[in-house]
């Protein structure tokens, strides 16, 4: 049995491949832009769709991410004249694939060269010291009139990044001696403030320290003064006893004299030049003389 290919069969197996062919599919996160004719049709999204042979073209196929560039450094200059070399980063999404594709011819160059016109004009009216430390303020404007100047492009300015700033050689130097000046002055406070602190406990340590002693000895006295007090009321109270002992056994006046007399002796061993001894124990200081002479005879 032979095979015979017909013209029908030739027909059909061209519009299958013809179909085949102009059976597109658009993956996710991408949009094409379709021309009928030579002027633009519609955008195709997410899907499978079908292009009518040499009528519909893809014009321009888009990606939906967002994506990132990196722009080589670009010259500037500061307000106080100081020419510095700065790159940026820039982050950005396409939202409207037609604007993208008949807006702008080389939109990465567009932007390009708007973000370094922008930073030219931001920069120029900042001095050096507020270029340096004020990142954040310059990203923000630069976000700010990137993002209006490319809606009608189609594109999403999501965020601008300052990556480097890169002073002249000269003020690079001049930056690092002053930082390192500043960090010994800031090394000689902390020292300065670490003696101040210990000064400061040690004299609030021999402070405590007087405190604690002149305590010691005020308690020291304190207790001395009681002890010699109660000596003295407890020499006070047997005193009192030994009287009360004598008056209870009702002594007679000549050992009251004799007791007297004890005591005037006491007292003569003492480093007194002049005794006045009363006139009642001058009799009996006489009598126990003579008594003394006639025992010895």
């Amino acid at each position: 049995m032979e095979f015979i290919i017909t013209p029908f069969i030739i027909i059909a197996v061209l519009v299958i491949a013809i179909i085949i062919k102009n059976v597109i599919i658009v993956p996710q996160a991408n949009a094409y832009v379709i021309e009928r004719l030579g002027a633009y049709h519609t955008t195709w999204e997410t899907g499978i769709h079908v292009k009518i042979p040499i009528i519909d073209r893809v014009a321009k196929r888009v990606s939906l991410k967002e994506a990132v560039v990196d722009f080589p450094p670009q010259p500037v200059i500061t307000k106080d004249n100081v020419t510095m070399s700065i790159d940026t980063v820039v982050f950005y999404r396409i939202i409207d694939p037609k604007l993208f594709t008949y807006g702008v011819e080389r939109p990465m160059m567009a932007i390009e060269n708007l973000t370094a016109t922008t930073l030219r004009n931001i920069i120029g009216d900042m001095e050096l010291d507020a270029t340096l430390t004020s990142r954040d303020v310059i990203n923000s404007k630069i976000t700010t009139v990137l993002d209006e100047a490319t809606d009608a492009w189609g594109i999403k300015i999501n965020r601008v990044e300052l990556k480097n700033i890169m002073p002249p050689k000269e003020i690079q130097d001049s930056m690092e001696k002053q930082m390192k000046a500043e960090r010994e002055r800031r090394e000689k406070i902390l020292q300065a403030e670490g003696e101040k602190k210990a000064a400061i406990l040690v004299a609030e340590g021999e402070k405590e320290s007087a405190i604690l002693r002149a305590d010691a000895i005020k308690e020291s006295k304190i207790r001395e003064a009681e002890g010699e007090a109660a000596a003295i009321l407890k020499i006070q109270e047997a005193t009192a006893a030994g009287i009360d002992m004598i008056n209870k056994v009702n002594p007679s006046k000549e050992f009251i004299s004799i007791k007297a007399l004890e005591s005037f002796e006491k007292a003569a061993d003492g480093q007194a030049t002049k005794i006045i001894i009363p006139s009642e124990i001058q009799g009996l200081a006489g009598l126990a003389t003579s008594l003394t002479e006639l025992v010895k005879k």
